[in-house]
């Protein structure tokens, strides 16, 4: 399961998500991504279902480049616990998602069978999503 080495702080605040992604709106990479277009927190086992199905789609071939990272932990009370006994244990890690963000890119590949694994992979997230390519702008990639 991923998660980070060390964090600052064990147990966090909740946030909000509210607006776009900061960074991580273009394809930098490879040439085909997953772009977000909702917010949502994307849970570490939803990341490695992604990464399994892409890597199972891809044969072999191709790279892969997973994007977000699950930094931020969750926490959670048992059931049955009255109110007021402070805040519950950490549960899991989650990645912060914003609209707008490119969550896994694929490059060194034919366009139908990167397509193929990323339509794969979408199906493994909560949120709505959208395949796009790598922009050419006067013969320079951006």
């Amino acid at each position: 399961m991923l998660m980070p080495k060390r964090v600052k702080y064990r147990k966090q605040f909740r946030g909000r998500t509210k607006g776009d992604a900061k960074g991580g709106a273009l394809v930098m990479f490879g040439e085909y991504g997953l772009k977000a277009l909702e917010p949502a927190w994307i849970t570490s086992q939803q990341i490695e279902a992604c990464r399994l199905a892409i890597t199972r789609a891809l044969k072999k071939e191709g790279k892969l480049w997973i994007k977000i990272f699950p930094d931020r932990s969750y926490t959670k009370h048992p059931p049955e616990t009255k109110l007021g006994k402070g805040k519950g244990n950490v549960e899991g890690w989650v990645a912060v998602v914003k609209p707008g963000k490119i969550m896994f890119e694929i490059g060194g590949i034919e366009e139908e069978l990167a397509i193929q694994a990323l339509e794969y992979a979408a199906t493994k997230l909560p949120i709505k999503t959208k395949i796009v390519t790598r922009h050419h702008i006067g013969g320079e990639a951006v």
